[in-house]
């Protein structure tokens, strides 16, 4: 019988996390008792809320707990405390290289700005490696329900800060609504300065949607991803070409785009060769971070260990990790699959 290792000692790179949204609970509860916010009990009861996001009501509900979420977070101590916190917890998980996802604007009128909001998330950054150990950078990403004209704003933004930490541009919430095609001017500003496209594309709207983020966004990386399932050709598409899907299983299940982990198509995309980085979405409202989606590959899919070393090997490949983190990370993968993991990987950069 194969001996099963523990996930949480697997190094690996998250690639999909999004800011507010992995904020530890008790943090939450913290902050809003700082600043006499009223949480509803979705977010207060220890659990991670019902939700289903497959119509717009269930979209709407979502949107609405992380706004009153993130409304929370007011300081640079708020900030620092959340990206510390979510580094540490990262750690624990065997990560030793964040990518995290968001959008300055949200944070903009509580920071002093556009461009002191980012700053202040880049400081939290810069000093959470330091203190962790653990390699992080930031994806900036315009939201596609505001007008492109913002987003264009938040490329060139952006690429501003290329050199000192953001690696990436996406564009997140609700796929469902207008086209990829009208950002396409924001990703040629991103990808001309240097950075990874990462669009979000083929959660709650079908394959059509990873294929828009591929002709009219060129991306990278696509975030879920997971409906290229549903296309063949699509996955080879994605096979042939070395795009990262950024999976996220358990958020998959608790917004309702799929009934169980089981039927989360992991499978499917790993047997056709698509690259996968197994990550947690927003921790906070789905109630599960990095590790647990490499348990959910092992039990409810039989991912064999070597399996999992390879998803791990994968999410390392699709990052933006520099070539002496890659490394290192891709040796303590190697040390874990042959039993003699240590942590002597980590140590960020």
């Amino acid at each position: 019988m194969e001996r099963v290792r523990d996930v949480r000692a697997l190094p690996k790179a998250h690639l999909h996390l999004h800011f507010t949204g992995s904020m530890r609970p008790a943090t939450l509860l913290d902050l809003a008792d700082k600043y006499g916010v009223h949480l509803p009990e979705a977010l207060k009861g220890g659990e991670p809320p019902k939700l289903r996001a497959t119509d717009e009501r269930g979209w709407f509900r979502f949107q609405r707990l992380y706004d009153i979420a993130r409304s929370c977070l007011r300081s640079p101590e708020d900030i620092q405390r959340l990206v510390r916190e979510t580094a540490e917890e990262d750690v624990r998980d065997g990560s030793g290289w964040l990518e995290i996802q968001v959008d300055p604007t949200s944070y903009a009128p509580r920071l002093g700005g556009l461009i002191p909001a980012l700053e202040i998330i880049l400081d939290a950054v810069r000093a959470a490696s330091r203190e962790t150990g653990l390699g992080i950078r930031v994806l900036v990403a315009a939201n596609r329900m505001k007008h492109p004209l913002d987003a264009r704003t938040l490329a060139r933004l952006a690429v501003r800060y290329a050199d000192q930490g953001v690696i990436g541009f996406g564009l997140s919430n609700d796929e469902r609504r207008g086209f990829a095609r009208d950002f396409d001017r924001a990703f040629a500003i991103a990808r001309d300065g240097g950075l990874l496209a990462a669009p979000h594309g083929g959660e709650l709207a079908g394959p059509a949607s990873v294929r828009d983020c591929l002709d009219d966004l060129h991306a990278a990386r696509v975030g879920h991803g997971v409906r290229a399932a549903e296309d063949p050709a699509l996955l080879r598409r994605l096979a042939d070409r070395g795009v990262t899907c950024e999976v996220c299983p358990a958020s998959n299940v608790a917004l309702g785009v799929y009934e169980k982990p089981e039927d989360v198509p992991l499978r499917t995309l790993y047997d056709a060769g698509v690259p996968m980085a197994l990550g947690a979405d927003d921790p906070l409202l789905f109630g599960s971070r990095l590790a647990a989606q490499y348990e959910i590959a092992r039990t409810a899919h039989g991912f064999s260990d070597a399996e999992l070393a390879e998803l791990a090997r994968q999410s390392v490949q699709g990052s933006r990790a520099p070539e002496d983190v890659r490394r290192k990370l891709l040796a303590g993968v190697d040390a874990w699959l042959g039993g003699t993991g240590s942590d002597a990987w980590l140590g960020g950069e």
